[in-house]
């Protein structure tokens, strides 16, 4: 009966260790997975601030371009309503001096072409500084959309 105790107690040894060694190797293979998952978490959020940043920066490079746009169509009309005002201007005195009414009429006429000429030619140059600024305040953006559309394609 010794015999049978000592093998019921070695047995129940031998299982005792086992299923520690088993619990170890749970636990340990657990604490590894949530470590693993808490820097794949820490990865993410960092990639995640940082394209937070670069989609700022990209903000503020917009602003910056469509800021620097309006100021040249500021300055542009500035400098066109100056000279329009000072063509009308030496225009009048030129009428106030005809000399007979056909004169008078064909200084108007030169006068309304070429007021017409520099008016559409003003705008034209108006939009072409209008398409130039949407489009550099459109660069970045769409610099970011580009980035951020390959990065999910690399990632499938």
């Amino acid at each position: 009966m010794a015999n049978a105790t000592e093998t019921v107690k070695k047995t129940v040894e031998e299982t005792a260790a086992k299923a520690q060694a088993q619990a170890e190797a749970v636990q340990t293979a657990g604490a590894k997975a949530f470590r693993e998952g808490v820097d794949k978490s820490i990865a993410s959020l960092t990639e995640l601030n940082a394209h937070g940043k670069k989609n700022l920066e990209a903000v503020v490079e917009c602003a910056t371009a469509a800021q620097r746009g309006a100021e040249a169509l500021s300055q542009e009309a500035l400098s066109y309503s100056k000279k329009s005002w000072e063509d009308g201007v030496a225009a009048a005195q030129s009428l106030s001096r005809a000399r007979s009414v056909q004169e008078l009429v064909e200084l108007q006429t030169a006068w309304a072409k070429s007021a017409t000429e520099a008016y559409l030619a003003q705008f034209s140059k108006a939009a072409d500084i209008f398409s130039a600024s949407v489009n550099d305040t459109i660069k970045p953006l769409n610099a970011r959309v580009t980035e951020t559309v390959e990065s999910f394609q690399a990632s499938r």
